[in-house]
């Protein structure tokens, strides 16, 4: 049994440290986007809200006054707050503000849902002549901010300009990141920490995920997120062709519409030249509850494997990578339960052998450098690569704190990914909703199920 561990503990090992070294040469050699024309496409804003009262009205601001050619879609999901209101006052004096309202029972049935009700109103309001693959619609979080030259970027060339593109996804930004006391009134501690979990979302999204999207674009195989996303109209509608509507019900439907889109025959972007601000959450609980919901959702999209590996739009680095992701939650299980099978073994052998727990000087320092290499290097590495790419006026050393810290933080996933489990296993398949950072200061709240 103990060889068959080691085996399986190095094998995968192995593997994510070929996988960091695929999206960090990619990520490293990154080539800019070019600017393009805005007017040669119409925008279309769709924010979902639920029970957005404290940031929904800065965000209307926001995208009017940054982007005012384009039509901002303010998707009520039956808010038990003032969302509704404050959205239709905005709409009541400018005719590029929507209101999209949905109503129980057929509201709160999640993300997906609430983005298909905008777009069959938006259907219905676009003229029957218009050219649906100059219009682009954009999904924003209620709290969403786009940078300013958000649609220059996605006009280029290489990203709308090119009709073969379907689809494209901006770099996500922490606008809170800086934050040293996000819970004013509260003990140093609990700021602190706070504060670190407020920068690791920065890092892990303007790193990581930001080079494993730079594989994908090389793979053909870009993902899309919830947050800052594009897509052409027309590709909606030939997505809604086949499978009845554009979006559909895994909790991670932004991954899902990205999926649609390349079975559909078309290429995703992702571009790093602009971003998408949002609120990063100082609390372990939300944090644990929004990524839990993330877990699930990509487990859930594992049944479109055998679609894309009969899909003549997949070659075979972009099968590689896209499989990878899907069967990675399972990988994590397989490779937690072998490192506490292997701690386990060991254990159990100090018992009645004390010495076995550290064994030869030179076969523990031997061990000791596996788990720097392994376990330590592929994360803390990260620190001093955002320090450079995104915190250049922030001291060497604090980058390579910062590395350190994502290692720690990394691990919070396992949480996540065995709540997932569970919750598959027993049929709890509802999505719930993080509450905002405002929100939850004045109502202690953590998420609402729905």
């Amino acid at each position: 049994m103990l060889p068959l561990l080691n085996a399986l503990s190095t094998l995968l090992a192995v593997l994510f440290i070929a996988y960091v070294v695929f999206i960090l040469i990619p990520f490293i050699r990154h080539k800019p986007t070019q600017p393009g024309v805005v007017e040669d496409f119409a925008w279309h804003y769709f924010i979902p809200c639920r029970d957005e009262e404290v940031v929904i009205a800065e965000t209307i601001s926001r995208a009017r006054t940054d982007f005012p050619h384009a039509h901002v879609w303010v998707i009520d999901d039956d808010s038990d707050d003032d969302t509704s209101s404050i959205a239709n006052r905005f709409a009541d004096t400018d005719d590029h503000v929507h209101v999209v309202q949905r109503r129980r029972p057929q509201a709160r049935t999640g993300k997906g849902d609430a983005l298909n009700a905008a777009y069959a109103q938006l259907n219905a309001w676009l003229p029957t002549d218009a050219d649906r693959s100059r219009i682009i619609v954009g999904v924003v979080d209620a709290d969403g901010e786009m940078a300013p030259n958000a649609l220059e970027i996605v006009s280029s060339a290489t990203v709308f300009g090119d009709p073969r593109v379907g689809a494209a996804q901006t770099a996500v930004w922490m606008k809170n990141r800086g934050d040293k006391t996000p819970y004013p009134g509260r003990g140093r501690m609990v700021n602190r920490f706070g504060s670190y979990l407020l920068r690791m979302q920065d890092l892990e999204f303007r790193t990581v995920i930001a080079a494993m999207q730079s594989l994908r674009t090389k793979t053909g195989t870009v993902g899309l997120g919830g947050n800052g996303q594009f897509t052409r109209l027309s590709v909606l509608d030939a997505i809604a062709q086949q499978y009845g509507e554009p979006w559909h019900g895994a909790l991670l439907e932004d991954y899902e519409l990205g999926l649609h889109v390349l079975l559909a025959g078309y290429e995703n972007r992702h571009v790093y030249e602009t971003h998408v601000s949002q609120e990063a959450l100082p609390d372990i609980r939300r944090l644990i509850t929004q990524r839990t919901r993330w877990a699930q959702g990509n487990i859930q999209c594992v049944k479109y494997i055998g679609d894309i590996v009969r899909s003549p739009n997949f070659d075979a680095a972009g099968l590689i990578e896209i499989c990878y992701y899907l069967v990675l939650p399972f990988l994590q299980v397989i490779g937690a339960a072998s490192v506490v099978g292997l701690a386990a073994f060991r254990i159990v052998s100090g018992v009645s052998d004390p010495a076995t727990l550290i064994g030869e000087p030179a076969a523990f320092a031997g061990l000791l450098a596996l788990v720097v290499t392994f376990s330590i290097a592929p994360f803390a590495m990260w620190g001093p690569i955002y320090r450079k790419r995104c915190e250049p006026s922030a001291p060497f050393w604090t980058g390579v704190a910062w590395g350190f810290g994502s290692w720690l933080y990394v691990y919070y996933m396992y949480i996540c990914i065995f709540r997932a489990f569970w919750r598959i296993l027993t049929g709890k398949t509802g999505w719930a909703k993080t509450r905002r950072n405002a929100e939850a200061h004045v109502a202690g709240a953590t998420a609402v199920e729905v």
